[in-house]
């Protein structure tokens, strides 16, 4: 959970069509994958001319006072933001099978909340979870999915690009947030590799795994090139590294006041969508 985190696939843009034929049911063959384009799919445009893009500190800041001064708990925005991140990846994929790669932290959290509505939305979503956290709401969110009939798959499973072609449709990038900093370390480095190098659309939670906060994807070394990215309470600065390909902002919880503050200028949210989809 990108905001919360203080305590592929190759480029794919929006105009562009590819087929993917997927094993095992994944996907249908000849099913034309073009993000955006299947329903709930709304698009915004000069009102989002002045939003802000968050550093780092700003970001941390923002973090401290939604459970402070506002009285949020992180299990609670949690919730909101990974229900965010299973409406962007409805409107963006067809139903299918889908890799939800988690980290040990909230933004891996963030992916299991989206697995669970994900599976509620009909997807079949498959969970690998290599580095796993201790902490209790860590193992609630593990008991929940588990118990939901949703599958966990070990690093072994991956390991070979085309086995995440041949098995899924899509992955979500669940595995780090903005608190992450270069290089990659055991195991994720070369799952990451596996990921990128199978050609399997990827969907991205607030930070592509692998890019720092600020600069963006790496100069070198493995990192996640998403399909699709969503950003949760506000843009990162390394957003700004991924225009031209579909990007959602989500997490409809920030409080004007504290937009006010932060001068954050986030576009309006549709009727009563949790999502919105910014300009490429």
């Amino acid at each position: 959970m990108p905001m919360f985190g203080s305590l592929v696939a190759g480029f794919v843009g929006p105009s562009k069509q590819l087929l993917y034929s997927f094993g095992r049911g994944a996907l249908s063959l000849g099913t034309a994958y073009s993000p955006g384009a299947f329903p709930g799919h709304r698009r915004l445009s000069s009102a989002c001319d002045g939003m802000k893009y968050l550093k780092q500190d700003e970001a941390v800041a923002i973090d401290q006072e939604l459970f402070t001064e506002y009285g949020f708990s992180v299990d609670q925005l949690m919730e909101l933001a990974g229900l965010s991140c299973a409406h962007a990846v409805a409107s963006s994929f067809p139903r299918g099978k889908v890799l939800v790669v988690a980290g040990p932290g909230n933004n891996g959290g963030d992916g299991f909340v989206c697995a669970r509505h994900l599976k509620l939305f009909g997807y079949t979503p498959s969970i690998l979870y290599p580095k796993q956290s201790s902490s209790e709401l860590m193992k609630r969110l593990v008991t929940q999915v588990t118990k939901m009939g949703i599958s966990f798959v070990n690093e072994d499973s991956i390991k070979q690009p085309s086995n995440i072609c041949n098995d899924y449709a899509m992955v979500v990038d669940a595995i780090f947030g903005f608190s992450f900093r270069p290089p990659l370390r055991p195991p994720f480095d070369t799952i990451i590799d596996a990921i990128t190098k199978s050609a399997v659309p990827v969907f991205s939670i607030d930070i592509p795994s692998g890019w720092h906060v600020e600069d963006g994807p790496p100069a070198d070394g493995a990192a996640i090139s998403p399909s699709v990215l969503i950003s949760l309470t506000a843009p990162k600065l390394c957003a700004r590294h991924a225009s031209g390909i579909p990007h959602y902002l989500g997490g409809r919880f920030v409080p004007q006041a504290l937009a006010d503050k932060y001068e954050l200028a986030l576009p309006p949210y549709p009727s009563t969508d949790c999502i919105v989809k910014l300009p490429s």
